[in-house]
């Protein structure tokens, strides 16, 4: 149960994005402003039914001699870390955020997509139980780019880094008012697991595409306020912390940047903002 939360919990905050034209890659190689190699900048997804690396991929951890992920993956207490802050604050509980009906309605979807009773859950964030629900989803066995980056990088005795905390990633949802997350939850159980299932193979094709201004679409034509009223929040203030950090792994040695492909697109995305700094960003094909 702990992987299942830890994979499904990351993966949620890889689904929003911002409106700016990219050309269709996911992988891109950073270079000038003073750099002496290039680093490399991966948009994953972090639940999938593939997780393939293909060539262009482990080519470029073949060049570099670390991997960044948004956790520290490969961190002994991470799972610890993160089972210790789903908990709403407060006191607050999901049966006294919900009317009787929705709670029936919330509870059996639940149940049914996650085999988890909402009882035993009651107590958690919102966003936390809705993460439980992806894996069903996929309709296949769950994989995970990072796993299969923090694979390759042991296998070069390279080590894992974080750009960003448990509790940096995590407090983001302390943030996001636990009513809005709420909604969400019942948005989805309303509209049943069918239409979960088609929007995100919809998304899961525009990925294997490598197409980032078809996943722009999509999210902007969501009518998700969870996403669209929290966007700094959930992107643009990561990305912002992630720069000065991602600036002084590549000046030290060349890496391997791995993020959910979410914050690669927009003004503030990791792409644009680098390329303000005077980085030169460019498509790997």
């Amino acid at each position: 149960m702990k992987k299942l939360f830890i994979t499904a919990a990351i993966a949620f905050c890889s689904f929003t994005v911002t409106a700016q034209a990219l050309e269709n890659s996911l992988l891109w190689k950073i270079s000038g402003n003073g750099l002496s190699k290039p680093s490399y900048l991966y948009g994953t997804i972090h639940i999938t039914c593939d997780a393939t690396l293909d060539k262009n991929i482990l080519s470029a951890l073949d060049a570099t001699k670390q991997l960044y992920l948004e956790l520290d993956t490969d961190d002994p207490n991470m799972q610890a870390e993160m089972m210790g802050m789903v908990m709403m604050k407060d006191g607050k509980k999901i049966s006294t955020l919900l009317s009787k009906e929705d709670y029936a309605l919330v509870s059996d979807f639940v149940k049914t997509n996650s085999g988890m009773p909402l009882s035993m859950m009651d107590t958690m964030k919102p966003f936390i139980v809705s993460a439980m629900v992806y894996p069903a989803m996929l309709g296949c066995p769950m994989q995970s780019f990072e796993g299969e980056l923090a694979k390759v990088s042991a296998e070069q005795k390279e080590e894992v880094y974080g750009l960003e905390t448990v509790s940096e990633q995590m407090d983001v949802f302390d943030v996001i008012p636990y009513e809005n997350q709420m909604k969400e939850l019942v948005k989805m159980a309303k509209e049943g697991i069918d239409k979960s299932k088609g929007q995100f193979k919809l998304m899961m094709d525009a990925y294997a595409r490598k197409d980032l201004n078809a996943l722009m679409a999509m999210m902007n034509d969501a009518e998700n306020p969870m996403y669209s009223d929290h966007n700094d929040v959930l992107l643009t203030n990561r990305n912002k912390n992630w720069i000065p950090k991602i600036e002084k792994a590549a000046r030290e040695k060349p890496t391997f940047f791995g993020v959910g492909a979410a914050h690669l697109a927009g003004d503030d995305g990791v792409i644009k903002l680098l390329r303000k700094k005077g980085y030169k960003v460019e498509a790997v094909k």
